[in-house]
């Protein structure tokens, strides 16, 4: 044993030195650089001005270029090409007293040119390789550009679908956000952050953004702290873990407090408690914003976010106005001011910026590397897993067989509003997105289907019977063209032409700005102009199959119940036509599964999987009185957490546990027995829940654990097996203490959060 102690002592010291120099040398770097600064360079450097008037060519004119000569800008975000970055990192590095290098960022939220399925979209792969792999794509082909930071991921937890940011999420899990969060941050920054095709990550919106009251953007958010640690930390935590660079503030108030102010937050929590060693920048002009909040006028929001922790100020430029005045004054100290700016030097450092300033400016890859056919591969591969099959009933007369997939012969009629439109495909947030290249429903149907396949094709509907809410949501050049036509005529027109077919696809549902930053809704059906055609489209009485574009869980309860085959495709990126047809005309098999629980209508939100239990829980049938329950529909949710239907069925066996009692730190093995029972080839994902049935406080009826996404053969057999640990059993008490408790647990395995096989185990510690 003694041996043992001594050789564990010798690799740790060994570990430790091998670690240092890198450290050492870093440190001593910025030391030396720091002692050169003047107070007014070092606060320049947490100044983030968007990319103003840069013009190529004019860059050291402009007024961005007159500020960096002075030293009063440590970097900028949303400017775009190797031309336009090159002339302006060389203001910084070759026109300053200090010539320190600028760091430039850029929304790359799902992909750069190359655009992937929103993130909403992309958790539904339940696929982490896949992730990380969009990721490392994104950071590809935005470092070739020029850029090396990116503002994801956003890991914030949300509920309520009326939040239009909860595309840019993971959905409603903490333990499937925090798994996302972490693929993320390593496709971003791969193993050696130096490298010239890694890019920084920054973890948005720290913290609780998702859960803004009324689902309304920028909205106040209040939370007691045991939910704040269970439930909606976790996914900040694992992205941070995996050792994310930099973490962005939320807009919204914490405790009373604005996150971008709240020293227990930015400090105790993210710095002391986690342990994160990065910088922190604002939200866009989040400092200035504070005023409205009520938490002062400029210089006292300034000094209440540098006390806070806060590093960098997008935008406001408060730092750069007023900390010079607040360190006169003795509100501010000079040692605050080097503490936020040695982060932002070390994260420069980090990046290799002060090796090589112009790394990231290699025009060769610019034109090499971008929007590659292999990246286009990827992205329409990737976009036919993000896919959910919700329905597939069988066709008239055909017993267990689903209407989909479609034949690859005879007539189809395309039609609704989102059929061929090329600016929605890439979804919000695709900032540097080809519009004009990316892949329409039409176009891709037609050439996956072949030519023994009839496609006609009519609008049938406007987005939305108001003109202006359509323009509303068709911001940023994502237009829908209007069509002028009176609704009765173009459904007439659809009708027309679904008589002609065998079989009738519908593409309708939100717009891609219907989601997304500054997008919340209070209703969250389908426009009825878009129900009034499909509802014309079922009475012709052809099978009709439901393309569902959306960035947020609807409510489709009536679609659930009328249509016969739906396919909810969220917006698939660059490559969204050709994924779609690849899964319409089965040459993939769908396997998503929903990240989110889909209401029957906004009354029941927020609704999610793994709430918790009342004194008065609803057992049986509904409706009893004086239960926790509605008059008007059950407490049901039309698809649960966890659901996605395929081509192919799956059955699961008994779960069978390797004991029902255990002490302290043993390991539980949970089995299932999973077979394919249909004709296809597919994928399932099984997924692991647990309930702790008594605890010192209340807890969920369920929470995922654990899930391995599998492929299975038509007839094929596996028994998936989960290890279970007491970490797996843990969580924050009462007194916010991080640990297990002894009792009985469920153990529950199965296709979705509803649909379970169980089994218990006594643990005692």
């Amino acid at each position: 044993m003694k041996q043992l102690i001594i050789a564990f002592f010798l690799l740790t010291a060994g570990a430790v030195r091998a670690q240092q120099p890198a450290d050492m040398k870093m440190k001593a770097f910025i030391d030396a650089l720091m002692k050169k600064m003047t107070l007014e360079e070092k606060i320049g450097q947490l100044n983030l001005p968007g990319s103003g008037d840069v013009v190529t060519g004019q860059a050291s004119n402009s007024d961005i270029g007159k500020k960096i000569k002075e030293g009063k800008v440590g970097g900028l975000f949303n400017i775009k090409s190797v031309a336009k970055i090159k002339a302006v990192q060389k203001v910084a590095v070759e026109e300053t007293r200090l010539k320190i290098p600028l760091i430039f960022g850029m929304d790359v939220i799902h992909g750069y040119e190359t655009v992937f399925p929103i993130p909403l979209g992309l958790s539904c792969s339940w696929d982490m390789q896949l992730i990380e792999q969009t990721a490392r794509i994104a950071a590809i082909e935005a470092s070739a550009d020029g850029i090396c930071w990116t503002f994801s991921p956003m890991t914030d937890l949300c509920r309520d679908p009326r939040w239009g940011r909860i595309a840019e999420g993971s959905g409603e899990d903490p333990y499937l956000g925090a798994q996302i969060g972490a693929a993320m941050v390593r496709g971003y920054q791969g193993k050696n952050l130096a490298a010239n095709n890694t890019i920084l990550s920054c973890v948005k919106h720290f913290a609780l953004y998702g859960a803004s009251e009324a689902g309304r953007d920028y909205n106040t958010t209040d939370m007691s702290r045991y939910r704040m640690y269970n439930e909606y930390f976790p996914p900040y935590k694992g992205a941070i873990d995996a050792g994310a660079g930099s973490v962005m503030a939320s807009f919204n108030e914490i405790d009373g407090v604005p996150a971008t102010a709240n020293r227990w937050l930015m400090t105790n929590v993210l710095r002391n408690q986690w342990g994160f060693k990065g910088f922190v920048v604002t939200d866009y002009t989040g400092i200035g914003e504070m005023t409205s909040h009520g938490i002062g006028d400029t210089p006292a929001v300034s000094r209440a976010a540098i006390n806070a922790g806060i590093d960098m100020d997008m935008v406001s430029e408060a730092f750069l106005t007023t900390l010079m005045q607040s360190v006169k004054q003795g509100k501010v100290t000079v040692a605050q001011i080097d503490a936020a700016c040695r982060r932002i030097l070390e994260a420069k450092y980090k990046l290799g910026l002060f090796d090589d300033p112009y790394r990231y400016c290699d025009e060769n890859r610019a034109k090499t590397e971008v929007f590659t056919p292999a990246h286009r591969k990827t992205a329409r591969e990737t976009a036919a897993q993000s896919f959910v099959l919700l329905k597939n009933n069988p066709l008239p007369g055909g017993v267990g067989v689903g209407i989909l997939p479609l034949k690859k012969s005879g007539t189809i009629a395309l039609i609704g509003p989102l059929a061929d439109n090329k600016e929605n495909m890439p979804g919000t947030w695709a900032v540097a997105a080809r519009f004009n290249e990316a892949i329409t429903v039409l176009q891709g149907m037609k050439e996956v289907a072949g030519s023994n396949v009839k496609i006609l094709h009519a609008r049938g509907s406007n987005l939305d019977a108001d003109s202006l809410f359509e323009e509303r949501a068709g911001m940023f050049g994502k237009s829908l063209r209007r069509d002028s036509r009176p609704a009765d005529v173009m459904i007439k027109e659809a009708v027309d032409i679904a008589n002609q077919s065998d079989v009738v696809v519908v593409a309708a549902g939100e717009s891609a700005e219907m989601s997304g930053e500054s997008s919340s809704i209070t209703g969250i059906e389908i426009p009825q102009v878009q129900k009034d055609l499909i509802h014309a489209l079922l009475k012709t009485g052809k099978p009709v199959v439901l393309v569902l574009f959306t960035g947020r869980p609807l409510a489709i309860k009536w679609e659930s119940e009328n249509v016969p085959a739906i396919l909810n495709v969220w917006f698939g990126g660059s490559e969204a036509g050709y994924a779609i047809a690849d899964v319409l005309f089965g040459a993939v098999n769908p396997s998503g599964k929903l990240t989110t629980t889909w209401p029957q209508n906004i009354g029941q939100v927020p609704l999610f999987y793994n709430h918790k239990n009342t004194g008065r829980p609803l057992t049986g049938e509904w409706f009893q009185k004086f239960k926790t329950n509605y008059l008007d529909v059950t407490n049901d949710p039309v698809y649960p957490f966890g659901y996605g239907l395929s081509y192919t069925s799956f059955s699961y066996g008994d779960v069978k546990l390797s004991s029902t009692s255990l002490k302290g730190n043993q390991v539980l093995k949970a089995s299932v027995t999973v077979t394919n029972t249909g004709a296809y080839t597919g994928k399932e994902v099984v997924q692991l829940y647990i309930r702790d049935l008594v605890g010192s406080v209340t807890r969920p009826v369920k929470e995922l654990k654990a899930f391995e996404k599998i492929e299975l053969k038509a007839g094929e057999s596996r028994t998936i097996t989960f290890n279970i640990t007491p970490a797996d059993l843990k969580f924050y008490n009462y007194d916010l203490k991080y640990d297990w408790e002894a009792g009985e647990f469920e153990i529950m395995i199965g296709t979705n959060s509803r649909d379970l096989k169980k089994g218990k185990v006594n643990w005692v510690k």
